[in-house]
């Protein structure tokens, strides 16, 4: 999804709540447009998992931490012999996102 794509989302997204706190959209419907809303993870390779936690200025042990996984995982996503999967996958992308602060 491009950027300005992600925005038109926002904006659509933003207007719908809109709508839903003025009773004018009801509660179901809303969920459904923040199901949509929901930018889905993207894969990494382990070049670009090592270059995340480079930004994030974080050592594998710590980043396991944060993600409530092992440092042998974030090792072996890193030279690219297993890929992050389910809920640390959707972690590591808010990381990618919004930084260390957004999971803190």
């Amino acid at each position: 999804m491009t950027k300005e794509n992600s925005d038109i989302l926002e904006a659509v997204h933003e207007t719908a709540r809109a709508l839903h706190d003025a009773d004018i959209m009801d509660t179901t419907t809303m969920r459904e447009f923040d199901a949509l809303c929901v930018t889905p993870p993207r894969d990494y390779t382990g070049e670009e998992l090592k270059a995340l936690r480079a930004n994030l200025r974080v050592s594998q042990p710590v980043l396991a931490t944060y993600l409530g996984v092992t440092k042998s995982t974030v090792a072996q996503w890193e030279q690219g012999t297993k890929k992050p999967r389910g809920p640390a996958l959707r972690l590591l992308t808010i990381l990618d996102r919004k930084g260390l602060d957004a999971i803190a």
